[in-house]
């Protein structure tokens, strides 16, 4: 129903920048919230930001408040997330994902679609 394809993955030092891009097909129309989630190796999924898709208001996690910046190009069924500052413990695989519902943003249950997802490397 919804397909989500990321990327702008890739290998950063610390203290650089990356814009990761979700590109949303299918009936996106149905879309209520988009969410980045990311996953290091042996640990589990953790929520990374949310945007609602027409609202446009956003939500982070502690870990990436003032340095990453979500947004949407909704003519062209796009979200963004800018990573600045980045740190060698942002280091993980990102996925995208898209709600239809409106659930609680920051668990991976609320999310009925997701992403291949996109590798993010941060070296010291």
């Amino acid at each position: 129903q919804v397909q989500l394809v990321e990327s702008g993955g890739g290998l950063v030092q610390a203290g650089g920048s990356l814009r990761l891009s979700c590109a949303a097909s299918g009936r996106t129309f149905s879309i209520f919230a988009m969410g980045w989630f990311r996953q290091a190796p042996g640990k589990e999924r953790e929520f990374v930001a949310a945007i609602q898709w027409t609202g446009g208001r956003t939500y982070y996690a502690d870990s990436v408040k003032g340095r990453f910046t979500i947004s949407t190009y909704n003519a062209k069924n796009t979200v963004y997330l800018q990573m600045n500052s980045l740190k060698p413990e942002d280091t993980a695989i990102y996925y995208c994902a898209a709600d239809p519902f409106g659930r609680t943003v920051v668990v991976p249950q609320s999310y009925d679609y997701w992403g291949q997802g996109t590798q993010v490397t941060v070296s010291s």
